[in-house]
């Protein structure tokens, strides 16, 4: 009976270090994680460049090594710390921590499959319980519901870019010759997507007057293409904004809620009221 009231004490001190951001060690914790992600980063970015890996490829091997053990511990502290271990594993962050950790294991059995490792910077998503941005990933999910209401216009919309897309990209190559780089259809479709999109590689340029107008019209024209769908995105927002805020409860005294980034121990889910005893996703206790 001590040895399993024991064993619980360590697991629940484990849990409040690892997946807590409001004590001390957890902050510390976050904060050597966050800068071993970006110091992998750097590794598979210095690995890539020719001149440093045939020079440091020993050094960078141990360092992207050392990180790697440490990001297999953490993995392995985290299914270990949490009381149901399979919501941890299939959730986002488990996933992308899995994905993090198993790269430099591959690449000796498939060869090249250490660049994975750069999927570690979707790691640094766990900032937000460091910083207590706990408003933005608010933010982030009003984005969510606007793009989701507005899908439909800028579909249609997208659907109106690749047709004019294609009757211009097919009338420049109609005017144009080879020598101007409007070699098929195809190719004359690129230049006009990229020319409606600002974006104008040079790669390809039209010769004659008539052509050269009308890439200037096309110009003009992603100017305003650039605009429609922001403003789709932003009507959409606002009704949300607007719906969020009649939504909101009236102020009172007594009403002051606030989240804080405890994770509950069985299921991993993070942002409880302070005053809050159970789970709002599974009904658990958060603390025992």
């Amino acid at each position: 009976m001590k040895n399993e009231k024991h064993q619980s004490n360590w697991k629940n001190r484990l849990h409040e270090i690892i997946y807590e951001a409001d004590t001390p060690m957890g902050k510390w914790f976050d904060l050597i994680l966050i800068f071993l992600i970006l110091l992998s980063v750097l590794l598979i970015l210095l690995e890539s460049v020719k001149e440093i890996d045939v020079e440091y490829h020993r050094t960078l091997l141990i360092l992207e090594w050392v990180v790697t053990i440490f990001f297999t511990i953490e993995y392995i502290a985290r299914i270990i710390s949490i009381k149901r271990p399979f919501k941890y594993i299939f959730s986002f962050y488990g996933i992308i921590d899995f994905i993090s950790t198993i790269p430099l294991y591959l690449s000796y059995i498939f060869a090249g499959s250490q660049v994975l490792l750069a999927f570690r910077i979707f790691r640094m998503l766990r900032i937000f319980r460091i910083l207590k941005l706990v408003q933005f990933i608010g933010e982030a999910s009003q984005l969510k519901k606007a793009l989701k209401a507005s899908r439909t216009k800028i579909a249609v919309f997208i659907y109106v870019v690749l047709i004019l897309s294609v009757i211009m990209g097919t009338i420049m190559y109609l005017i144009e010759s080879d020598e101007a780089g409007f070699t098929s259809i195809p190719r004359s479709i690129y230049w006009t997507i990229v020319t409606l999109t600002t974006v104008g590689y040079g790669d390809i340029a039209p010769q004659t007057n008539l052509g050269q107008f009308i890439a200037t019209i096309i110009m003009i024209l992603g100017y305003g293409i650039i605009a429609v769908p922001t403003g789709i995105v932003t009507v959409e927002f606002s009704k949300n904004n607007a719906d969020k805020e009649e939504d909101k409860p009236v102020a009172s005294d007594n009403f002051d809620v606030h989240l804080n980034t405890q994770a509950c121990p069985y299921c991993a889910k993070e942002r409880h009221r302070d005053d809050a005893k159970h789970c709002y996703n599974c009904g658990n206790l958060l603390n025992e």
